[in-house]
């Protein structure tokens, strides 16, 4: 287990360079840039913040200055937010996506495999039928469409919750955006747990387990479940990544100052360093969400390990 581990460490780490490396050169060959259009600088004061930021050097000497700045943890300053560094925003953001994906991924997971079990273990009846339509109701909803639906009710309708903001310490500014994120993934997992449930349930050493007068408890968790968590544990990999890198969406309606806007404020204003950092930490956290899932499927199932 220690040296499949190890395999998979030393992989990520050149697939980060890579990602890096292309996110670096495609913005900055990209037309325009951060003091361009609509600022309208006067070209000498443009060359002289292009110069103060090292814009005007060649791109390979920013780009090698670049990774020696994030081996020490410096993004660099930010080229949008006055007074700011990239480090600093992301410090400031990044925690708040953390809390929110965490949470979501905290209800998701129990809530969608143990939906997924019971559908499966009623394969085909009543309570299954049910499931599977309610599932398939909560992934044909886009979060664009969830959120504004539930802060409209919820939230000016009923008044039970606030509608937006973020304040720390007070759990009900997370029940809208938690709520909007859990539907889909839990909808998600819930038929990816149905689907190999059912599937392992019917494997042969299932059949075998059942021959030899094992109950059907000792046999669902003791030789069908472990099993059917594999699919569920190779889609909470990227999905895990993705929702704690914050949802751009949920963002921007609920006004929660996650690092999800600060992407869409640096990518709008041409930052260079901020989108830089902001891949980079995204980069590094779904590689780091997918090691772990590498490394919970190996467990789960020695076979991986050996492929």
């Amino acid at each position: 287990m220690l040296a499949y581990a190890l395999r998979r460490i030393a992989a990520a780490v050149p697939t980060l360079l890579v990602i890096v490396t292309v996110s670096f050169f495609v913005i900055r060959l990209a037309p325009g840039g951060p003091f361009t259009d609509p600022q309208r600088l006067p070209p000498q004061v443009r060359a002289n913040l292009e110069a103060a930021y090292g814009l005007d050097e060649p791109l390979l000497k920013q780009y090698l200055r670049y990774l020696a700045g994030v081996t020490r943890g410096d993004f660099g300053p930010s080229l949008s937010v006055r007074d700011a560094s990239v480090t600093q925003l992301i410090a400031q953001a990044l925690p708040i996506s953390l809390t929110l994906g965490l949470t979501v991924l905290l209800i998701a997971l129990p809530v969608g495999v143990g939906l997924g079990v019971l559908a499966a273990l009623r394969q085909g009846g009543v309570i299954d039928r049910s499931l599977t339509g309610i599932t398939l109701f909560g992934l044909s909803l886009p979060t664009f469409v969830t959120a504004p639906v539930l802060a409209l009710v919820f939230g000016l309708y009923l008044g039970w919750v606030p509608v937006g903001g973020w304040r720390p310490g007070e759990p009900r500014y997370l029940v809208l955006p938690v709520a909007t994120l859990v539907i889909p993934v839990a909808a998600h997992l819930a038929r990816l747990m149905r689907g190999s449930l059912v599937e392992a349930l019917h494997d042969s050493h299932v059949r075998t387990a059942r021959a030899k007068g094992l109950g059907p408890a000792r046999v669902i968790w003791r030789h069908a479940l472990r099993p059917a968590l594999l699919p569920v544990v190779s889609y909470l990999g990227p999905a895990a990544a993705a929702i704690l890198t914050g949802s751009l969406v949920v963002e921007q309606v609920f006004a929660i100052p996650g690092s999800g806007r600060f992407l869409v404020h640096g990518a709008i204003e041409r930052d260079y360093s901020l989108v830089m950092g902001m891949i980079t930490v995204y980069g590094s956290l779904t590689l780091l969400c997918n090691l772990a899932a590498d490394l919970l499927c190996g467990w789960l199932d020695p076979r991986v390990r050996y492929e």
